[in-house]
């Protein structure tokens, strides 16, 4: 006599198991889980990668350069803008590199297009007085009169008022210091290519004298340091340096109103 045993059947759990089982089976040993352990922005895959949200994965997007891991410098431009900047711009943008101008009021004035174009092509823009005076043969009252002036200018410009002035010629002392209210930035690597006006000269002091860290000075009114930037950054690049703007250089550093930073290396 044939009989006919009926066919088990499952509970719900049991059930839910089985398809759980057969999806891990499926999805393979690669496949992400959802972090339940309540740290906020955090996955765990199960092949030990942790993902973090805002950080890009192998196929992300670049989130912008990390100092701490890459070698970055800073390539700086002073008493712009001027006939030249836009040529600059032109070379910089070509090759992906961003800089910051510290640029003069009283010229900001005069072509504030320019220094708006700075700021939306990711380059920073930072206070060089409103025309160029050695701050220490100025009072507190003059001093911030300059620098507030320029201020104004840029901020009508860029949306954003600076993150930090340099001095002309480098000049500091006690009244200079008290009287601003952002961090000073000089340079550890100088040109000098007001002096030479020779585009392989700019070249070779810059590349030279560049190590990770660097800030370096240029000034982009003179049409021979126009020329030597493509080779700088052929060269620098070829080192494997990545040109960021001085705010991405000293991110991992408290910087003082009234402190003077030459360069980013930590001693």
């Amino acid at each position: 006599m044939n009989v006919t045993r009926p066919i088990p059947k499952f509970g719900f759990a049991a059930t839910f198991l089985l398809v759980a089982l057969a999806g891990m089976l499926l999805a393979g040993p690669g496949a992400a889980t959802a972090d339940t352990s309540g740290a906020a922005g955090t996955a765990q895959r199960t092949d030990g990668v942790q993902l973090t949200e805002g950080a890009p994965d192998q196929d992300g997007e670049q989130q912008g350069p990390d100092c701490s891991v890459d070698r970055c410098i800073a390539l700086t431009f002073d008493d712009g803008p001027g006939e030249h900047t836009g040529r600059l711009l032109d070379t910089l943008d070509a090759h992906g590199a961003r800089a910051t101008f510290y640029v003069l009021g009283s010229k900001v004035a005069d072509a504030p297009g320019t220094v708006e174009r700075m700021a939306d092509e990711g380059h920073e823009v930072g206070n060089h007085t409103w025309d160029h005076p050695d701050l220490t043969e100025l009072s507190q009252e003059e001093i911030r009169s300059e620098l507030g002036r320029t201020d104004k200018a840029i901020a009508a410009a860029t949306g954003s008022r600076p993150k930090t002035v340099r001095p002309p010629y480098g000049a500091l002392d006690g009244t200079v210091r008290e009287s601003v209210t952002q961090p000073l930035l000089l340079w550890d690597v100088d040109t000098l290519d007001w002096q030479s006006l020779d585009a392989d000269a700019v070249t070779d002091a810059a590349v030279e004298g560049a190590t990770e860290g660097s800030v370096v000075l240029f000034h982009d009114i003179h049409e021979s340091t126009v020329e030597a930037i493509p080779h700088v950054l052929r060269e620098l690049s070829a080192q494997g340096y990545t040109f960021v703007t001085v705010g991405e250089l000293f991110d991992a550093q408290d910087m003082e109103p009234g402190s003077a930073y030459s360069d980013a290396r930590l001693r």
